[in-house]
């Protein structure tokens, strides 16, 4: 698989229904192509300290917020499979995104372990200073189910569907797999459409026909929300 692994752009996130789903595929299918990779399962493990600062954060909707997380694709890695961990940043509505690519294995060594990779360079030496002035450490593994397309007149304008949200919070290893147990409450389809320029006028033309709008959705946020309404409600 051949991945960018740093970029800019603008990333718009919208919550659709099952109706709303099968419209905007059908639409969109006139001007974008869906990848090569078809239907597949993204993996993740989320990275925080033990006061759980960066998820924290990013719910208060800062100017500024990070998130790092070491992702694969597929439904479980292997010790040679292709790995990034990545640190995304979001400042006034641009994301920027710098990820070391590595193998699966030896990535997990290090965000475990501490055992550096044989990957290094200014983005390792970026995540590596990150995680040891936070004290970060694997908190939560997140899955779910992806379909992408791109613009058939520009690759870099990507729209993604995803669904299945599931997530666990023990055995964090991706080569454990995807299991998990699911999001509640999550909609049918989180549409992400990610644009360096601006978003394509038949794109807009569409939305604005099935009245969609933008919203805000951060699956660790829904995530973690849940949990702090149930140990409330469980008054630990």
């Amino acid at each position: 698989m051949a991945y960018a692994n740093t970029f800019k752009r603008r990333e718009l996130k919208f919550l659709l229904d099952e109706r709303q789903y099968k419209d905007i595929v059908s639409s969109i299918s006139e001007f974008m192509t869906e990848d090569e990779f078809g239907l597949h399962t993204i993996l993740n493990i989320y990275l925080d300290n033990r006061n759980n600062d960066l998820i924290r954060s990013s719910l208060g909707k800062p100017v500024y917020k990070e998130k790092v997380r070491l992702r694969c694709y597929g439904k479980n890695a292997e010790d040679d499979s292709s790995a990034f961990l990545e640190i995304k940043k979001k400042y006034r509505g641009l994301t920027y995104k710098r990820r070391l690519e590595g193998k699966y294995g030896e990535l997990h060594d290090y965000i475990t372990d501490g055992v550096t990779p044989e990957t290094r360079g200014q983005v390792f030496e970026e995540l590596d200073y990150l995680i040891g002035r936070m004290g970060l450490k694997p908190k939560i593994v997140i899955c779910y189910d992806r379909e992408a397309f791109y613009g058939n007149d520009d690759r870099e304008f990507r729209v993604t569907f995803d669904g299945n949200i599931r997530f666990r919070r023990s055995d964090l290893d991706l080569r454990s797999g995807d299991a998990g147990s699911y999001l509640p409450t999550q909609p049918f389809r989180v549409m992400e459409v990610k644009s360096v320029g601006a978003i394509p006028l038949q794109l807009v033309r569409i939305l604005s026909a099935n009245k969609i709008y933008n919203g805000s959705f951060s699956k660790y946020g829904r995530i973690y929300s849940a949990e702090v309404r149930k140990k409330y409600n469980m008054g630990v």
